[in-house]
């Protein structure tokens, strides 16, 4: 009996999970008989902002490393021996050409000068009687009064006591020059550095140790190496025609300081070195700069913005509207006359500001796409928008997989 009560029961409960299971299949499918009917929402075109290739006029520049130098360097030595007796400037001030520096003691230089006047004033006071002696001599030999060697020996002693004096007065000047340069004066205008003696220092003519140096700063010179390699990547886009040199401004030269802050002036393109350096590869070029201001000093070191030439054809496209292929090489989705994603290989030059200056790969005309790159490939149906830089990306967009920088 209760055998059979036991299968009742398995029975009973075998019939209420077949009723619950089939209810549960018949929710997942109420119309499996429709579902061949029903038919899925087209896929949504995906929205791509885009900018359009066109051709503009550019200033090419490039920025170079430079280091700033003195437009002139003086260092003072003297050119007498003696002893300093006063020192006649102030360390670190601006100083004029012509200004004292130093003063030697000038007895001695005195003293010669005045010994070299007396010795002058003795060979001019002999010199009138040599001469008359001569010219009697000369007289007497026309009416045979006086041999031929007696007159010569007076017009010999005649040159002799002129040519003296010529001596002497070259000694006179010698010692003139000497005693003025006693007095060590400034040879150029500019800044002057420290002394390197004091008063008391005996000093010698032309002596290795200078007595202090002057640098003229304003102007000032900034010294700029470039490479062989952009020089002669420059000759050849201006002979292809790439570039176009008018002339205008094209000396002209702009400054970027240590700080990053731009100089105020321009500076002139002097001239450009005709030999290379072997250990950098380089050539100098020198830039001068007005320094009135004297924000520039000797050995800093700043950026010159140097001007290449004119690109008037030239395409610009911004930095996310380009990428890079699994092989690193550079690329740029477009759509094209279809609507349909199209790719293309650019050749990159420079950045120009937030975009790449395109050498090779765009024509004018092309839409780069520069927003909703995300899952595009060559092919994909897509609608494009012009691109605001202000604006907002569109709502199915996405940014670059790959940015270049």
């Amino acid at each position: 009996m209760q055998h059979k009560d036991s299968l009742n029961h398995i029975r009973e409960t075998f019939l209420k999970w077949t009723v619950v299971i089939v209810a549960l299949l018949g929710g997942f499918f109420p119309a499996g008989c429709d579902r061949g009917q029903q038919s899925h929402p087209p896929p949504s075109v995906p929205e791509v902002a885009t900018v359009t290739v066109q051709p503009q006029r550019v200033v090419l520049t490039t920025e170079l490393p430079g280091r700033t130098s003195a437009f002139r360097i003086a260092e003072i030595r003297p050119q007498v021996n003696g002893l300093i007796q006063k020192r006649l400037f102030t360390e670190g001030s601006d100083v004029k050409a012509g200004q004292v520096l130093y003063q030697i003691d000038p007895d001695l230089f005195q003293a010669a000068l005045d010994n070299a006047k007396a010795a002058l004033s003795m060979a001019e006071a002999s010199l009138t009687a040599i001469r008359l002696r001569a010219e009697r001599y000369r007289e007497a030999l026309a009416d045979k009064a006086v041999s031929q060697q007696n007159y010569d020996d007076a017009a010999a002693a005649l040159k002799q006591a002129e040519a003296d004096i010529q001596y002497r007065k070259a000694t006179v000047k010698t010692a003139n020059i000497n005693l003025r340069y006693t007095r060590v004066i400034a040879p150029i205008s500019g800044r002057i550095g420290k002394s390197s003696v004091t008063d008391g220092a005996l000093v010698t003519a032309y002596q290795p140790m200078a007595l202090t140096t002057i640098q003229q700063l304003d102007p000032i010179y900034v010294d700029v190496p470039q490479s062989t390699t952009e020089l002669l990547s420059l000759k050849r886009r201006l002979k292809d025609g790439r570039l176009n040199n008018d002339g205008t401004n094209q000396d002209k030269v702009k400054l970027i300081l240590e700080d990053g802050t731009a100089y105020p002036a321009e500076g002139t393109l002097q001239f450009s070195d005709v030999t290379v350096d072997p250990t950098t590869g380089s050539v100098n070029l020198r830039v001068v700069f007005p320094n009135s201001e004297n924000i520039l000093l000797p050995g800093m070191f700043v950026r010159a913005v140097i001007k290449e030439g004119i690109n008037e054809k030239a395409i610009l496209i911004p930095q996310q509207g380009a990428s890079r292929d699994h092989k690193g090489n550079p690329i740029a989705l477009i759509v094209n006359a279809e609507s349909k994603v199209g790719l293309r290989m650019l050749t990159l030059d420079r950045t120009i500001g937030n975009k790449w200056l395109v050498s090779a790969g765009l024509a004018p005309g092309d839409r780069v796409i520069v927003e909703g790159l995300k899952r595009l490939r060559p092919g994909t149906d897509v609608k494009a928008v012009p691109f605001k830089e202000s604006g907002k990306t569109p709502a199915n967009a996405a940014q670059p997989t790959a940015e270049l920088k």
